[in-house]
């Protein structure tokens, strides 16, 4: 399973990304698997929110969703201080860079990943200030002059680079939306419908492992 890559087309503010985050994990703990982060760019441009009341009330319905299928814990410092903050904007573009940078000095994107994911849906953190990004890649171990001069270069050009890169691949493989998850093996694109594997990391495994081409370690 050397060859097999799983590229996971997210959003650090998208909720069913969250999700999906301890699906990630299990495919972190099968071996030789490669995750390739590809940020789609939910909240960016003029998709850019300000945290208002309707938001609220529309995105707590799929929070409390997701807290049932999948155990995901959410924060009141989220649900009744984050969401009801009317400075608080969200912003994607920002952890993306946070999470680009990441990558570019210690390779640990997806670490940062799962930091900021904690960070705003637990402790009701705001990831569109730098100041937030710097702290939290410092939580993981990151190197704070290097993570800060990365995130810098990142901001910007490189980050609207890797967003349009997303977004024709995504056109390329047919996903249509946050989180899609397509297992790549010999040159072979496999698309993975996560929805039904929610809550369940050891049959999403089992799924990885059939399209990789692995026998199951219990047979």
């Amino acid at each position: 399973m050397a060859d097999a890559v799983l590229h996971y087309i997210h959003d650090p503010l998208c909720g069913w990304c969250y999700a999906a985050s301890p699906l990630v994990a299990a495919a972190r703990q099968m071996p030789a698997m490669e995750i390739r982060l590809r940020a789609g760019g939910l909240f960016v441009g003029a998709n850019r929110r300000p945290v208002t009341p309707e938001l609220r009330g529309y995105v707590l319905p799929h929070d409390r969703r997701i807290a049932q299928l999948t155990g995901q814990p959410f924060g009141e410092a989220y649900t009744d201080g984050l969401l009801r903050d009317p400075s608080a904007v969200l912003d994607s573009e920002p952890p993306i860079a946070a999470v680009l940078a990441a990558d570019q000095i210690a390779g640990r994107g997806l670490d940062l990943l799962t930091r900021l994911q904690a960070a705003h849906y637990v402790e009701g953190r705001k990831l569109a200030e730098r100041e937030v990004l710097v702290a939290l890649a410092k939580d993981i171990g990151l190197d704070e002059t290097a993570f800060e001069q990365a995130l810098d270069e990142t901001l910007g050009a490189r980050t609207q680079a890797h967003l349009a890169d997303t977004r024709a691949w995504m056109a390329q493989v047919g996903a249509r939306g946050f989180p899609t998850f397509v297992l790549e093996r010999g040159g072979r694109l496999s698309t993975i419908e996560a929805g039904e594997y929610l809550g369940r990391p050891g049959p999403w495994q089992a799924r990885l492992r059939a399209l990789a081409g692995h026998r199951d370690p219990a047979t």
